[in-house]
């Protein structure tokens, strides 16, 4: 049996923010998942790069440790192949989102091979 080897955990909320203490909650939540290296894709979406099934189930267990106790959160984990298949009708990306993919070699425009 072959594993993926990359994989995406996208992660869909809905939080309440109608109250002070729900406001504070939901930038806690936000800070948490960009510390934990998410990029946010649309309000409220935000996904992940994982090496592998074992490290999604980590990042998994987690996200339900780290989630609020109010509102709607739902994440759903699919290949690197099915990610990259979504449609973008806009193709409007990030800059962050643009270069975090499973690419091994990143080029950095702009450098002089000069010394």
């Amino acid at each position: 049996m072959v594993k993926n080897r990359f994989m995406r955990m996208i992660l869909f909320f809905d939080l309440p923010v109608t109250t002070p203490e729900g406001r504070r909650t939901y930038r806690e939540f936000v800070k948490y998942l960009d510390s934990d290296g998410f990029i946010r894709i649309q309000y409220s979406v935000y996904c992940k790069l994982c090496i592998n099934t074992d490290s999604a189930k980590t990042l998994s267990k987690r996200v339900m440790r780290e989630c609020p106790e109010e509102g709607d959160i739902r994440f759903i984990i699919v290949t690197e192949t099915q990610y990259q298949s979504i449609t973008n009708v806009n193709e409007t990306y990030s800059l962050q989102e643009s270069i975090t993919t499973d690419d091994r070699c990143i080029t950095i425009g702009g450098m002089n091979d000069e010394n």
